[in-house]
């Protein structure tokens, strides 16, 4: 019995693997997406409400610029090339709302979880990502997708993912992302 049980098993797992293992049009999400992921200071009303209001000066200074960009490359060399003039743009805005919290913003690659959006979801990993902490940046964060521009408006057509891309986003594939979330997290 042991002689059958155990090739059963092996092949079980393998197929679960096999089946949570990213797509070549998963793998290119991660590729193809730069995410802006704001932490606040605290979680008090008032750096909760000065996070979203650096959100929104964020997205109207830069997310134009970005969604002009014709792929995630010069996405990421627009912020690269101004990631000082970003953190110089948003210290003055905290300042100019009356605070006096330090600012920090990195581009660097962070791990996300699944995300459900209402016609998307994004599958869990590792994005790109343009982090702006405010302050101790121990308060809840807000985050989006800055490209493809989904943060201006996440009901337009003309997102520029591949087809198999944008097919793989709107169709929920949201058990095959939690079972990939949990294996990626194992493989840490």
């Amino acid at each position: 019995m042991k002689k059958i049980l155990f090739p059963i098993v092996m092949l079980t797992v393998a197929t679960v693997f096999l089946a949570a293992m990213p797509t070549e049009a998963e793998a290119k999400i991660y590729d193809d997406t730069v995410r802006l992921h704001i932490l606040a200071n605290s979680d008090s009303a008032e750096d909760q409400a000065l996070k979203l209001k650096i959100r929104d000066d964020v997205l109207e200074e830069y997310g134009f610029k970005l969604s002009s960009a014709k792929n995630v490359d010069d996405a990421e060399s627009l912020i690269y090339t101004d990631i000082h003039g970003i953190e110089d743009f948003v210290q003055t805005k905290i300042n100019d709302y009356g605070y006096s919290y330090d600012v920090n913003v990195q581009f660097n690659n962070e791990w996300y979880e699944t995300r459900n959006y209402e016609n998307f979801s994004l599958p869990a990993g590792y994005y790109d990502s343009l982090q702006i902490r405010i302050g101790k940046a121990e308060g809840k964060n807000w985050w989006c997708v800055m490209f493809p521009p989904l943060c201006l408006d996440a009901a337009t057509s003309d997102i520029p993912y591949s087809d198999s891309e944008y097919s793989l986003i709107t169709k929920k594939y949201n058990v095959k992302f939690k079972i990939l979330e949990m294996l990626m997290e194992l493989s840490g």
